[in-house]
Protein backbone atom coordinates (compact mmCIF):
# COMPACT_ATOMS: atom_id res chain seq x y z
CA UNK A 1 0.00 0.00 0.00
CA UNK A 2 1.52 3.46 -0.75
CA UNK A 3 2.44 5.38 2.40
CA UNK A 4 0.76 8.22 1.07
CA UNK A 5 -2.59 6.41 1.38
CA UNK A 6 -1.79 4.61 4.64
CA UNK A 7 -1.07 8.38 6.54
CA UNK A 8 -4.24 9.97 4.90
CA UNK A 9 -5.66 7.02 6.31
CA UNK A 10 -4.72 7.80 9.75
CA UNK A 11 -5.05 11.40 9.70
CA UNK A 12 -9.02 10.71 8.91
CA UNK A 13 -9.14 8.30 11.68
CA UNK A 14 -7.35 11.03 14.36
CA UNK A 15 -9.86 13.73 12.88
CA UNK A 16 -12.61 11.27 13.41
CA UNK A 17 -11.24 10.52 16.74
CA UNK A 18 -10.67 13.91 17.68
CA UNK A 19 -14.34 15.10 16.45
CA UNK A 20 -15.96 11.64 18.70
CA UNK A 21 -14.04 13.07 21.53
CA UNK A 22 -14.71 16.80 21.19
CA UNK A 23 -18.77 16.00 20.58
CA UNK A 24 -18.79 13.78 23.70
CA UNK A 25 -16.87 16.45 25.58
CA UNK A 26 -19.54 19.45 23.85
CA UNK A 27 -22.74 16.49 25.78
CA UNK A 28 -21.24 16.54 28.91
CA UNK A 29 -20.37 19.97 29.55
CA UNK A 30 -22.75 21.70 26.88
CA UNK A 31 -24.78 23.83 29.50
CA UNK A 32 -21.09 24.92 30.93
CA UNK A 33 -20.17 26.18 27.69
CA UNK A 34 -23.05 27.94 26.79
CA UNK A 35 -23.14 29.61 30.18
CA UNK A 36 -19.93 31.07 29.69
CA UNK A 37 -19.98 31.92 25.74
CA UNK A 38 -22.92 34.88 27.48
CA UNK A 39 -20.46 35.88 29.61
CA UNK A 40 -20.10 39.19 28.38
CA UNK A 41 -18.64 42.61 30.10
CA UNK A 42 -20.62 45.95 29.32
CA UNK A 43 -18.85 48.55 31.99
CA UNK A 44 -15.63 49.16 32.83
CA UNK A 45 -16.14 49.99 36.57
CA UNK A 46 -16.77 46.84 36.08
CA UNK A 47 -20.18 44.67 35.24
CA UNK A 48 -20.66 41.34 33.83
CA UNK A 49 -23.54 40.04 32.62
CA UNK A 50 -24.43 36.25 31.99
CA UNK A 51 -27.00 33.83 31.00
CA UNK A 52 -26.87 30.63 33.14
CA UNK A 53 -27.58 27.87 30.49
CA UNK A 54 -29.28 24.90 32.33
CA UNK A 55 -30.16 23.96 35.80
CA UNK A 56 -27.87 24.37 38.39
CA UNK A 57 -28.81 21.67 41.22
CA UNK A 58 -30.13 23.91 43.79
CA UNK A 59 -32.95 20.88 44.33
CA UNK A 60 -30.13 18.73 44.73
CA UNK A 61 -28.38 20.97 47.07
CA UNK A 62 -31.34 21.27 49.22
CA UNK A 63 -31.73 18.12 50.74
CA UNK A 64 -28.41 18.07 52.61
CA UNK A 65 -28.03 21.75 52.39
CA UNK A 66 -24.71 23.52 53.98
CA UNK A 67 -24.13 24.81 57.58
CA UNK A 68 -21.33 27.10 56.52
CA UNK A 69 -19.65 28.35 53.42
CA UNK A 70 -17.07 25.95 53.41
CA UNK A 71 -19.52 23.36 52.85
CA UNK A 72 -21.37 25.08 50.36
CA UNK A 73 -18.35 25.22 48.25
CA UNK A 74 -17.32 21.19 48.51
CA UNK A 75 -21.10 21.13 47.07
CA UNK A 76 -20.36 23.79 44.41
CA UNK A 77 -17.18 22.19 43.39
CA UNK A 78 -18.40 18.70 43.19
CA UNK A 79 -21.57 20.03 41.33
CA UNK A 80 -20.64 22.80 39.13
CA UNK A 81 -16.66 23.14 38.38
CA UNK A 82 -16.22 19.96 38.33
CA UNK A 83 -13.36 19.83 40.73
CA UNK A 84 -12.05 23.17 40.18
CA UNK A 85 -11.40 25.08 43.29
CA UNK A 86 -13.52 28.05 44.40
CA UNK A 87 -13.50 30.53 46.92
CA UNK A 88 -16.58 31.94 48.60
CA UNK A 89 -15.56 35.40 50.77
CA UNK A 90 -19.02 37.63 52.52
CA UNK A 91 -17.29 40.49 54.05
CA UNK A 92 -19.02 43.30 56.14
CA UNK A 93 -21.93 45.16 54.23
CA UNK A 94 -23.27 48.67 54.11
CA UNK A 95 -26.42 48.59 52.10
CA UNK A 96 -29.62 50.24 51.59
CA UNK A 97 -33.09 48.67 50.54
CA UNK A 98 -36.49 49.76 50.30
CA UNK A 99 -39.82 48.88 48.46
CA UNK A 100 -42.47 51.58 46.94
CA UNK A 101 -44.96 52.22 43.89
CA UNK A 102 -44.93 54.36 41.14
CA UNK A 103 -47.87 56.78 40.39
CA UNK A 104 -48.41 54.42 37.44
CA UNK A 105 -49.05 51.34 40.09
CA UNK A 106 -45.99 49.62 39.16
CA UNK A 107 -44.15 48.24 42.55
CA UNK A 108 -40.35 48.74 42.81
CA UNK A 109 -37.59 47.64 44.57
CA UNK A 110 -34.47 49.63 45.19
CA UNK A 111 -31.04 48.47 46.25
CA UNK A 112 -27.89 50.18 46.91
CA UNK A 113 -24.62 47.67 47.14
CA UNK A 114 -22.23 48.99 49.38
CA UNK A 115 -18.64 47.94 49.69
CA UNK A 116 -14.75 48.35 49.01
CA UNK A 117 -14.16 48.26 45.17
CA UNK A 118 -16.37 45.11 43.91
CA UNK A 119 -16.97 44.00 40.32
CA UNK A 120 -20.66 42.68 39.42
CA UNK A 121 -22.20 39.78 37.43
CA UNK A 122 -25.89 40.12 36.87
CA UNK A 123 -26.90 36.48 36.26
CA UNK A 124 -30.29 35.45 34.48
CA UNK A 125 -31.52 32.03 35.38
CA UNK A 126 -33.88 29.17 34.86
CA UNK A 127 -33.83 26.10 36.68
CA UNK A 128 -35.60 22.50 35.99
CA UNK A 129 -38.03 22.82 39.02
CA UNK A 130 -37.82 27.00 40.16
CA UNK A 131 -38.81 30.04 38.28
CA UNK A 132 -36.54 32.62 36.27
CA UNK A 133 -34.83 35.46 37.57
CA UNK A 134 -32.16 37.49 37.69
CA UNK A 135 -29.78 38.77 40.60
CA UNK A 136 -26.69 40.66 41.47
CA UNK A 137 -23.20 38.76 42.45
CA UNK A 138 -20.33 40.55 43.94
CA UNK A 139 -17.46 38.98 41.56
CA UNK A 140 -15.31 39.69 44.60
CA UNK A 141 -16.83 37.09 46.31
CA UNK A 142 -15.48 34.70 44.12
CA UNK A 143 -12.43 36.11 44.13
CA UNK A 144 -12.24 38.64 41.52
CA UNK A 145 -10.55 42.37 41.83
CA UNK A 146 -9.23 45.30 39.55
CA UNK A 147 -6.40 42.70 39.22
CA UNK A 148 -7.93 39.74 38.90
CA UNK A 149 -11.05 40.00 36.27
CA UNK A 150 -12.87 36.85 34.41
CA UNK A 151 -11.31 37.71 31.21
CA UNK A 152 -9.88 33.98 30.51
CA UNK A 153 -11.25 30.90 30.26
CA UNK A 154 -9.98 29.28 33.33
CA UNK A 155 -10.85 32.35 35.00
CA UNK A 156 -14.50 32.23 33.80
CA UNK A 157 -15.35 28.68 34.86
CA UNK A 158 -15.49 30.28 38.30
CA UNK A 159 -18.15 32.51 37.40
CA UNK A 160 -20.16 28.94 37.08
CA UNK A 161 -20.55 29.35 40.76
CA UNK A 162 -22.92 32.62 40.37
CA UNK A 163 -26.36 31.33 40.69
CA UNK A 164 -25.28 30.32 44.77
CA UNK A 165 -23.92 33.54 45.57
CA UNK A 166 -26.82 36.08 44.98
CA UNK A 167 -26.88 39.30 46.84
CA UNK A 168 -30.30 40.75 45.02
CA UNK A 169 -32.48 39.82 42.98
CA UNK A 170 -36.12 39.71 41.02
CA UNK A 171 -37.94 36.58 39.71
CA UNK A 172 -40.58 35.84 37.32
CA UNK A 173 -43.36 36.22 39.78
CA UNK A 174 -42.31 39.52 40.70
CA UNK A 175 -40.33 38.83 44.39
CA UNK A 176 -37.68 40.80 44.73
CA UNK A 177 -34.88 40.41 47.55
CA UNK A 178 -32.22 42.05 49.04
CA UNK A 179 -29.66 40.96 51.73
CA UNK A 180 -27.95 43.45 54.31
CA UNK A 181 -25.39 42.77 56.98
CA UNK A 182 -26.08 43.77 60.41
CA UNK A 183 -23.22 43.98 63.00
CA UNK A 184 -23.94 41.13 65.28
CA UNK A 185 -23.22 37.43 66.39
CA UNK A 186 -23.77 34.92 63.56
CA UNK A 187 -26.57 33.27 62.84
CA UNK A 188 -26.52 29.73 64.08
CA UNK A 189 -29.72 27.85 64.46
CA UNK A 190 -29.55 24.53 64.84
CA UNK A 191 -32.50 21.85 64.90
CA UNK A 192 -32.77 18.91 62.51
CA UNK A 193 -33.50 21.20 59.68
CA UNK A 194 -31.92 21.56 56.47
CA UNK A 195 -29.07 24.04 56.77
CA UNK A 196 -28.97 27.08 54.80
CA UNK A 197 -26.36 29.98 54.64
CA UNK A 198 -26.62 33.64 53.59
CA UNK A 199 -26.89 33.42 49.77
CA UNK A 200 -28.23 30.18 49.04
CA UNK A 201 -31.36 31.79 51.13
CA UNK A 202 -31.41 34.15 48.42
CA UNK A 203 -31.43 31.85 46.41
CA UNK A 204 -34.35 30.03 47.77
CA UNK A 205 -36.21 32.79 47.68
CA UNK A 206 -35.74 33.63 44.05
CA UNK A 207 -36.03 29.68 42.80
CA UNK A 208 -38.96 29.12 44.96
CA UNK A 209 -41.32 31.27 46.29
CA UNK A 210 -43.88 33.78 44.80
CA UNK A 211 -44.99 35.94 46.99
CA UNK A 212 -43.78 37.73 50.69
CA UNK A 213 -46.00 35.09 52.80
CA UNK A 214 -43.93 31.94 50.56
CA UNK A 215 -40.97 33.27 50.97
CA UNK A 216 -41.40 33.83 54.40
CA UNK A 217 -42.58 30.05 54.67
CA UNK A 218 -39.89 28.70 53.15
CA UNK A 219 -37.08 30.44 55.24
CA UNK A 220 -38.56 28.65 58.29
CA UNK A 221 -38.38 25.37 57.01
CA UNK A 222 -34.85 26.01 57.24
CA UNK A 223 -31.72 26.63 59.82
CA UNK A 224 -30.25 29.64 59.14
CA UNK A 225 -26.16 29.73 59.69
CA UNK A 226 -25.37 33.42 58.46
CA UNK A 227 -21.87 34.10 56.49
CA UNK A 228 -18.39 35.42 57.35
CA UNK A 229 -19.06 35.35 61.00
CA UNK A 230 -21.71 37.84 60.73
CA UNK A 231 -25.21 38.33 60.94
CA UNK A 232 -28.20 39.61 58.31
CA UNK A 233 -31.30 40.34 57.41
CA UNK A 234 -33.44 40.39 54.43
CA UNK A 235 -35.67 42.73 52.50
CA UNK A 236 -38.28 40.77 50.48
CA UNK A 237 -41.21 42.64 48.63
CA UNK A 238 -43.58 41.29 45.78
CA UNK A 239 -45.53 42.19 42.92
CA UNK A 240 -48.91 42.86 45.34
CA UNK A 241 -46.61 45.65 47.34
CA UNK A 242 -46.37 43.43 50.18
CA UNK A 243 -42.78 43.74 52.21
CA UNK A 244 -41.12 42.54 55.13
CA UNK A 245 -37.85 42.50 57.01
CA UNK A 246 -36.93 39.25 57.80
CA UNK A 247 -34.13 38.85 60.47
CA UNK A 248 -32.99 36.57 63.15
CA UNK A 249 -32.18 37.15 66.80
CA UNK A 250 -30.68 35.13 69.20
CA UNK A 251 -30.93 32.51 66.52
CA UNK A 252 -35.04 32.88 66.28
CA UNK A 253 -36.92 34.47 63.42
CA UNK A 254 -38.18 37.87 63.48
CA UNK A 255 -40.85 39.28 60.72
CA UNK A 256 -40.57 42.92 60.80
CA UNK A 257 -44.01 43.80 58.64
CA UNK A 258 -44.45 47.14 56.52
CA UNK A 259 -46.52 49.62 58.91
CA UNK A 260 -47.04 51.39 55.40
CA UNK A 261 -47.40 50.13 51.95
CA UNK A 262 -43.44 50.84 51.81
CA UNK A 263 -40.46 49.59 53.63
CA UNK A 264 -36.80 50.80 54.70
CA UNK A 265 -33.77 48.49 55.20
CA UNK A 266 -30.26 49.63 56.32
CA UNK A 267 -27.78 47.80 58.65
CA UNK A 268 -29.79 47.89 62.09
CA UNK A 269 -32.24 45.53 63.19
CA UNK A 270 -35.87 46.57 62.89
CA UNK A 271 -37.57 44.56 65.89
CA UNK A 272 -39.08 46.36 68.13
CA UNK A 273 -37.20 46.11 71.73
CA UNK A 274 -33.96 46.03 72.55
CA UNK A 275 -32.30 44.75 69.30
CA UNK A 276 -32.26 48.63 67.09
CA UNK A 277 -28.79 48.62 67.35
CA UNK A 278 -26.48 48.93 64.08
CA UNK A 279 -25.23 51.24 61.87
CA UNK A 280 -26.93 53.30 58.71
CA UNK A 281 -29.65 55.19 60.63
CA UNK A 282 -28.99 58.20 58.42
CA UNK A 283 -28.90 56.54 55.00
CA UNK A 284 -32.24 54.62 56.20
CA UNK A 285 -33.85 58.30 57.53
CA UNK A 286 -32.68 59.75 54.15
CA UNK A 287 -34.92 57.01 52.53
CA UNK A 288 -38.20 57.73 55.00
CA UNK A 289 -38.27 61.52 54.98
CA UNK A 290 -38.20 61.02 50.96
CA UNK A 291 -40.76 58.30 50.94
CA UNK A 292 -42.86 59.81 54.17
CA UNK A 293 -43.82 62.76 51.86
CA UNK A 294 -45.58 61.18 49.52
CA UNK A 295 -46.55 58.08 51.22
CA UNK A 296 -44.84 55.29 49.38
CA UNK A 297 -45.92 56.51 46.16
CA UNK A 298 -43.02 58.35 43.64
CA UNK A 299 -43.22 59.60 40.43
CA UNK A 300 -41.59 56.90 38.02
CA UNK A 301 -38.47 54.77 37.99
CA UNK A 302 -36.14 57.62 38.11
CA UNK A 303 -37.28 58.58 41.29
CA UNK A 304 -36.79 55.60 42.61
CA UNK A 305 -33.03 55.57 41.40
CA UNK A 306 -33.16 59.38 42.61
CA UNK A 307 -34.06 57.63 46.17
CA UNK A 308 -31.00 55.51 45.99
CA UNK A 309 -28.66 58.17 45.05
CA UNK A 310 -30.05 60.27 47.99
CA UNK A 311 -28.98 57.37 50.03
CA UNK A 312 -25.60 56.31 48.56
CA UNK A 313 -21.95 56.77 49.73
CA UNK A 314 -18.73 58.46 48.39
CA UNK A 315 -15.56 56.55 49.35
CA UNK A 316 -14.69 56.97 52.69
CA UNK A 317 -12.89 54.85 55.73
CA UNK A 318 -15.40 51.92 56.77
CA UNK A 319 -15.05 50.36 60.10
CA UNK A 320 -12.46 48.37 59.21
CA UNK A 321 -10.22 51.25 57.70
CA UNK A 322 -10.92 50.68 53.98
CA UNK A 323 -11.84 52.61 51.35
CA UNK A 324 -15.72 51.71 50.61
CA UNK A 325 -18.78 53.25 48.47
CA UNK A 326 -22.08 52.58 46.76
CA UNK A 327 -20.95 49.76 43.85
CA UNK A 328 -24.06 49.21 42.41
CA UNK A 329 -27.36 50.34 42.77
CA UNK A 330 -30.29 48.44 41.57
CA UNK A 331 -33.82 49.55 40.90
CA UNK A 332 -36.49 46.25 40.05
CA UNK A 333 -39.52 46.48 38.98
CA UNK A 334 -41.86 43.82 40.28
CA UNK A 335 -44.68 44.66 38.04
CA UNK A 336 -42.91 44.76 34.83
CA UNK A 337 -40.04 42.20 35.63
CA UNK A 338 -37.07 44.81 34.34
CA UNK A 339 -33.97 46.14 36.11
CA UNK A 340 -32.22 49.49 35.98
CA UNK A 341 -28.48 49.14 37.35
CA UNK A 342 -25.87 52.01 37.69
CA UNK A 343 -22.50 50.98 38.85
CA UNK A 344 -20.30 53.02 40.74
CA UNK A 345 -22.28 56.08 41.39
CA UNK A 346 -22.29 57.30 37.98
CA UNK A 347 -25.95 58.29 38.12
CA UNK A 348 -25.66 61.13 35.29
CA UNK A 349 -25.20 58.42 32.80
CA UNK A 350 -27.73 56.25 31.48
CA UNK A 351 -28.68 53.26 33.72
CA UNK A 352 -27.76 49.20 32.36
CA UNK A 353 -31.80 48.00 31.30
CA UNK A 354 -32.66 44.33 31.91
CA UNK A 355 -36.01 42.41 31.37
CA UNK A 356 -37.74 38.89 32.30
CA UNK A 357 -39.88 38.93 29.49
Amino acid sequence: MNWKKIVKRVLIALLVIVIVVAGIIYGMFRHEISSLMSLKKIDDYTLYTMEYDGDYGFDDFLKTGASNDGELVDFVVKKLLKGLPVEFSIPNLGCSTFNAQTQDGDKVFGRNFDLTYSPALFVKTQPDNGYASMSIVNLGFLGFNKERQPDSLMKQITTLAAPYAPLDGLNEKGLSIGVLLIPDVATNQQTDKVDITTTTAVRLVLDKAATVDEAVALLKKYDMHSSAKSSYHFQIADANGKSVVVEYIDNEISVVDAKQSYQMATNFLLTPGDYDFGMGQDRYDIMKNILDKNQGVITDEQAGMDILQAASSDWHKNDRGEESATQWSVLYNNTDLTAKIVMGRKYDQPAHEFSLK
